[in-house]
């Protein structure tokens, strides 16, 4: 695969590849014994939610898309698995030709979701669907743990803009990826470069306090900048004494500076003491950007302060402390031996991580004010009453992909997913999920 083509700024492997090396012993093992062409249903879910979460986000569909499209043995990555006799050669000719021709159904991007949501549903070949396991729980656990994260944070940012800053606290993939679902969870910038080429994300960056060290005083590094950017930029006022930074920065920009930034030092004072002097020295439109390892808790703190934007980075590319959704890929749905229906399978086993069998569907029951007040899931047919309120939707058929949106769809569907749930899910005190899981009766849809 040439990721150039794809827009990606840095080369990675085939995604053939981000997988474990269980899912091809396993596929070794269903090809010699005639079971890998059985048709079945794999389905994504999380048992849970993160402690005290309320919902989750669905983030990372896009990826997926892209992922399992690309998902091709070259002969660079056969020759590896050959050298490394990881599987036979029957295998390997297999493995050459693979191409998914199999349908995924799933949440739309940016949507909520519950412990037991059928967040995606893979069907196809046992050999073809199993090999997609590790790749898709890899890119949906990574990017809906930051998506929640995010939504948490602009839900108690309310309308002041959130900036995401987190690529030096990351990997440098991740970091395109968390840019990636901090939009999806309402973000409204990047300063990762990567992300606003590979997906359009506006960015946004000023200076650091190096910029400020590097010349002989304050007062000439502001000059710079405002020589290079203009009155509009934003000022680092907290290298030295922030009042005499502010009381600088205004001079030299006047009134028309564009905005100040506060990184360190008790943001909630020092944002209202700066707030008074812009306001004294007629800087009255002149923003306050506040950064400095905040979290959604930390941004709830501020509401009260003359705070513009918030730039996050740590806490969001690490999930606000749960840096994964915790989602599973399991079978859960077969061909029969003698070639009948599909026949429900389930994992049965103690100890917390059953499954429920049988291909599902999902709806989310509303009350009479609009708000969803369950998530209903079923194997059977849909009751009348829930047949508009589907959740899944089509998006690979026969192994073409044909849901691809734009990422702007995907965070108005989730700040629209949102405004739908109770007003207690945006709530940042701990609790259990906003809305019950509620499992349908097989035939309850007759």
């Amino acid at each position: 695969m040439n990721t150039a083509d794809l827009g990606l700024p840095v080369d990675v492997p085939s995604t053939a590849l981000f997988t474990d090396q269980y899912e091809l012993t396993m596929l070794r093992a269903a090809l010699k014994a005639g079971t890998a062409g059985r048709r079945s249903v794999f389905e994504v879910f999380t048992r849970r939610l993160p402690d005290g979460r309320r919902y989750g986000v669905v983030a990372g569909t896009g990826r997926v898309l892209d992922a399992v499209e690309n998902f091709r043995f070259d002969d660079g990555v056969l020759r590896f698995l050959r050298e490394k006799d990881i599987v036979d050669e029957p295998t390997l000719d297999w493995l050459a030709g693979y191409r998914f021709s199999g349908d995924i159904w799933g949440y739309p991007e940016g949507e909520v979701y519950f412990p037991g949501s059928p967040i995606m549903r893979v069907e196809g070949t046992f050999g073809e669907c199993v090999l997609l396991e590790t790749v898709i729980l890899s890119i949906l656990n990574h990017d809906s743990a930051i998506a929640a994260a995010a939504s948490r944070m602009s839900s108690a940012a309310g309308d002041r803009p959130l900036i995401e800053m987190g690529a030096r606290r990351t990997h440098e993939l991740a970091a395109v990826a968390a840019a990636r679902s901090a939009y999806v969870g309402g973000f409204a910038t990047t300063s990762d470069l990567a992300a606003g080429f590979r997906y359009n994300i506006p960015t946004v960056g000023t200076s650091a306090h190096a910029f400020t060290l590097l010349h002989d005083s304050e007062r000439d590094a502001f000059r710079a900048q405002v020589d290079s950017l203009g009155r509009g930029t934003t000022l680092l006022v907290d290298t030295y004494d922030v009042a005499e930074a502010v009381r600088t920065a205004v001079e030299i920009a006047g009134p028309e500076l564009g905005a100040v930034r506060i990184d360190s030092g008790d943001l909630l004072l020092v944002a209202h003491r700066v707030r008074q002097q812009l306001d004294e020295l007629g800087a009255t439109e002149t923003k306050i950007v506040v950064t400095s390892d905040l979290d959604e808790y930390a941004i709830a703190s501020l509401a009260a302060a003359p705070v513009d934007a918030y730039g996050v980075g740590t806490q969001l590319v690490t999930g606000s402390g749960h840096p994964t959704a915790s989602m599973v890929y399991k079978l859960v749905a077969r061909d029969s031996a003698d070639g009948g229906p599909l026949v429900p399978v389930a994992k049965k086993s103690s100890g917390g991580k059953t499954s429920v069998g049988g291909r599902k569907w999902a709806a989310r029951r509303t009350d009479a004010d609009g708000h969803a007040e369950a998530e209903v899931i079923g194997t059977g047919p849909v009751p009348a009453d829930l047949a508009d309120r589907q959740l899944l939707v089509e998006l690979v058929r026969g192994g073409e992909v044909v849901a691809r949106e734009p990422l702007d769809a995907a965070r108005d569907r989730h700040a629209a997913a949102r405004a739908g749930l109770p007003l207690s899910a945006t709530q940042l005190s701990r609790g259990e999920p906003v809305i019950p899981t509620e499992y349908a009766p097989e035939g309850s849809g007759n």
